[in-house]
């Protein structure tokens, strides 16, 4: 199957970086991709022999310079700068040397940017790095969420961002007409088939992916992912920054993207969307990565997604109950509530040791809540 004309480049660049990870399957990757071994060893093969250069249809020189920052390279800062507004002079001074271009200290390249009148008081404010923990490997965990409203001439658009928390690695960036649950199960499926599925995925309280009302409830969207075997977690209320690095994402897409711009439609939004992704992932120094992109700490999940649902399985001491209209459950002739969204779906209540009365509710492997027969 030949490779998907969206963004034939960012395909291309994507895939070797994923299939030279580390005990990378690549032949499951050729498959999520959509092309043959052959194909996916032929642009492993070119890459390793021309770099990014072989990857391209067409050819591309790359660009030396000596080490003093002569005419020509202190161009190619400006240039740079140009291309990429919001980027300081680490991330330019990294992107250089990545490039064959030179290597230049941050502080020449700052004074550069300054003696050519590229660098506002403004700039050096929004420049301040966030330190966040991380967790220790891909795929362990990931955020998701929508990035506000865009608006366009033809109507709105919710980019949908989803970032693995270990290398930063944006999984997904897409200009969605709506903040459905359809809208967003179809984009987790590509995401899925692409790079499998992670250990945890964590999200706010808000619509589709809990409830407002009630934090802590399952939605649709939750049930889905818990049915898959992917653990759903919640940001605790009015506490955005447990989805940290996603917010942090948002903030670079911002500056560096949506400021000052607008789109004629979707489609329009969704190839920008992806001509930065693929410069964010693969070309942009990451300041909290040591200076390295995401796509050098990322690699896909060796959890395959399935093609069906597997059956709900509880164990042989659980007592199993059918949830009920408005989400509540009949049990030892005393009802409970749970959840909404679970209506019509099987459930496990398992006694608790040592405690006469008490027992922990589990979807599948998700643990619902408390009760006890003596308080309610």
């Amino acid at each position: 199957m030949p490779w998907s004309t969206r963004d034939t480049m960012s395909l291309r660049e994507e895939f070797v970086a994923l299939a030279r990870q580390e005990g990378a399957n690549r032949r499951e990757l050729c498959r999520r991709f959509g092309i043959s071994p052959q194909t996916g060893y032929k642009w492993l093969a070119r890459s390793a022999t021309l770099g990014a250069a072989g990857l391209g249809d067409a050819s591309r020189r790359p660009h030396h310079s000596p080490g003093e920052t002569s005419p020509e390279l202190q161009q190619s800062i400006v240039s740079l700068r140009q291309q990429h507004p919001a980027w300081g002079a680490r991330k330019l001074a990294r992107r250089l040397s990545d490039l064959g271009q030179g290597c230049l200290a941050p502080s020449t390249v700052n004074s550069i940017l300054k003696r050519h009148g590229l660098i506002s008081v403004q700039a050096s404010s929004a420049a301040t790095a966030w330190q966040r923990f991380e967790h220790e490997a891909p795929n362990s965990l990931w955020q998701i969420d929508f990035k506000g409203y865009v608006s366009t001439a033809a109507g709105p658009c919710h980019p949908l961002t989803l970032l693995d928390d270990h290398s930063r690695y944006n999984l997904a960036l897409r200009a969605c007409a709506r903040q459905q649950t359809a809208s967003v199960k179809e984009q987790l499926q590509d995401v899925f088939s692409r790079y499998g599925l992670p250990v945890r995925i964590n999200a706010d309280n808000g619509a589709p992916w809990g409830s407002p009302r009630e934090p802590g409830q399952l939605s649709e969207l939750a049930l889905w992912l818990i049915r898959l075997g992917v653990r759903v977690s919640f940001s605790s209320p009015y506490h955005p920054q447990t989805n940290g690095k996603d917010e942090r994402f948002h903030r670079s897409l911002k500056a560096e993207l949506l400021a000052g711009r607008s789109f004629q439609d979707l489609a329009q939004a969704q190839q920008q969307f992806d001509r930065w992704r693929r410069i964010y992932n693969h070309e942009r120094p990451h300041q909290a990565l040591g200076m390295n992109t995401p796509a050098s700490r990322y690699r896909a999940s060796e959890r395959a997604y399935p093609r069906t649902l597997p059956p709900l399985e509880y164990g042989p001491n659980d007592t199993v109950v059918k949830v009920g209209w408005l989400g509540e459950v009949r049990f030892k002739s005393k009802r409970f509530k749970v959840s909404a969204a679970l209506k019509d779906h099987e459930i496990a209540l398992r006694a608790q040791p040592g405690r006469e009365g008490c027992y922990d509710v589990y979807f599948v492997h998700h643990k619902l809540r408390e009760i006890d027969l003596r308080e309610a």
